[in-house]
């Protein structure tokens, strides 16, 4: 497990440093409690504390949950923690539920990771001091934690969401935890629940992030490509339809900032894709970014640093679905942002699924954007782009049902990318494109792309070539992608400028 200094650990402890929050737990001996070191409880004597990296380490060492501070609310910083590839892209699978069956499905994710199951293991308990199956475990026990505290749902519907095979297992795990009931945790926190239900109001929960979270920027970039009948931004909310497992319904997206959260009420049809929607909330949102070690490292270039400075909490949007960021990714090359999201709302219109407005909670959401299966039976005669590009839309529909996990990170960004440019049309630009926004590659990098040549030009107008600025870029790894999202937002700002400008001449 890697090294934490409990004097420094202690410190944090006592001063309720919320930099570390997310980043280490204390197990409390005398209470076998575990807690963040935000905790509003009076610090227990430093022989009585044991640091842990994960919460799932302080869980499989035999401490339970606190009560008060609630470990499942700290900010997700699992991607970021530590130095190891292999772990941080393991703990983004399993956040996807990769491991919520049995424990063969080690060796698999292992598979996917490019290592051995046993090598897995052995990473897994040097950098966060558990297991695998540790760490899925305690993640689906958290998440439980987190409805019972912050929803109405009822037991049994907690249970399915949480990913629990019955209402007994759900049950005996509680009660061997905590020596009670779920349900004498919902009573004793009944004043922290939010109001509503899911058949009225839908299930309401807050994912907490790293401050700062530049939640302006984030809107933008969603209003600018939100497609009608999908998405809508109005206000400082944005909506969206959605379908997992099955399952159809919404999500809707605030930002609390005094709260350092975002809210999600989230409608569904079945409350067993509600991991998969919540997970799938987080990465579109980039909640895990440790955006302080980020903005230091980018900083370090003087191109970079006032970009980083003008906007400490810049994340990197993700995409809902894959197979949906492909398909507009590669509706996107060579035209407008939108021009794009008017060929992805034809394609929507043509073959997406229409949902009523019961079904949605929304009057003006009333479609789910096309699956692969429906772009591969579709007729695109009447889509007004090239030939070439309707072809790239039925490989990368029938490339995404020959393999399911396409759109998951290999083992390095130039794996997944090699692996995306074999899909006939997809080139090395679109390649990067989904590999930073689907793949969630934090280092992906579409050097070739004209805004960031643009951007990188500066005050001096120089601009770079592709190849020189793949060159400036290696040492911005292994986060690439936030420096292209800094220099995409100062192209834009650019060109408002300029185009102001013009307009007072």
């Amino acid at each position: 497990m890697s090294v934490l200094d409990p004097a420094a650990c202690y410190q944090a402890l006592k001063t309720r440093d919320e930099r570390f929050d997310g980043r280490i737990f204390v197990g409390v001996t005398s209470t076998g409690i575990y807690c963040r070191p935000v905790c509003p409880a009076r610090p227990a004597k430093p022989e009585h504390c044991r640091f842990f990296a994960s919460a799932a380490a302080a869980q499989e060492a035999g401490f339970r949950p606190c009560l008060r501070c609630r470990p499942e609310t700290a900010p997700e910083l699992g991607p970021w923690r530590g130095t190891c590839n292999t772990v941080s892209r393991g703990l983004a699978l399993i956040a996807q539920g990769d491991l919520d069956g049995n424990e063969a499905n080690i060796d698999s994710l292992a598979e996917r990771l490019g290592v051995g199951g046993r090598q897995l293991r052995r990473l897994f308990q040097q950098h966060l001091g558990a297991s695998p199956i540790a760490v899925a475990q305690t993640r689906r026990l958290l998440f439980a934690k987190q409805l019972i505290h912050e929803t109405h749902l009822p037991m049994s519907h907690v249970a399915l969401a949480a990913g629990y095979g019955s209402i007994r297992r759900f049950n005996e795990t509680f009660r061997a935890l905590y020596n009670r009931p779920p349900s004498v945790l919902r009573r004793a926190r009944k004043s922290e629940r939010t109001s509503g239900s899911q058949s009225n109001t839908g299930v309401t929960v807050r994912l907490r992030y790293r401050a700062p979270y530049d939640w302006h920027s984030m809107l933008s970039y969603l209003a600018a490509r939100a497609v009608e009948g999908i998405e809508r931004v109005e206000g400082e909310r944005y909506a969206r339809t959605v379908m997992r497992h099955g399952a159809v319904g919404t999500v809707e997206i605030s930002h609390l900032p005094e709260d350092g959260a975002l809210r999600a009420i989230i409608h569904l049809s079945n409350v067993r894709a509600l991991p998969a929607i919540v997970t799938g909330i987080k990465r579109a949102f980039d909640l895990g970014a440790d955006v302080d070690a980020i903005g230091t490292h980018l900083a370090r270039d003087p191109l970079l640093a006032p970009l980083v400075a003008a906007r400490p909490g810049l994340r990197v949007p993700g995409g809902w679905d894959g197979f949906e960021l492909a398909v507009r990714a590669t509706l996107g090359q060579q035209v407008s942002v939108e021009a794009g999201r008017h060929l992805a709302g034809q394609l929507a219109r043509l073959c997406g699924t229409r949902i009523s407005p019961t079904e949605s909670g929304e009057s003006a959401l009333t479609l789910i954007f096309p699956s692969a299966e429906l772009v591969l039976a579709a007729d695109m005669a009447s889509l007004g782009m090239p030939n070439s590009r309707k072809q790239t839309l039925v490989a990368l529909a029938r490339a995404a049902l020959t393999d399911p996990q396409l759109f998951q990170p290999q083992d390095t960004v130039e794996h997944t990318v090699a692996r995306l440019r074999k899909i006939r049309g997809v080139g090395d630009w679109t390649a990067h494109i989904i590999a930073l926004r689907a793949s969630r590659e934090p280092d992906a990098f579409p050097s070739s792309d004209v805004a960031l040549l643009r951007a990188a030009a500066g005050r001096n107008g120089v601009r770079p070539s592709s190849e020189e600025l793949l060159a400036r870029a290696e040492h911005w790894r292994p986060w690439r992608a936030y420096a292209a999202q800094h220099l995409w937002i100062e192209d834009r700002r650019m060109h408002h400028e300029h185009t102001a400008q013009s307009f007072v001449r």
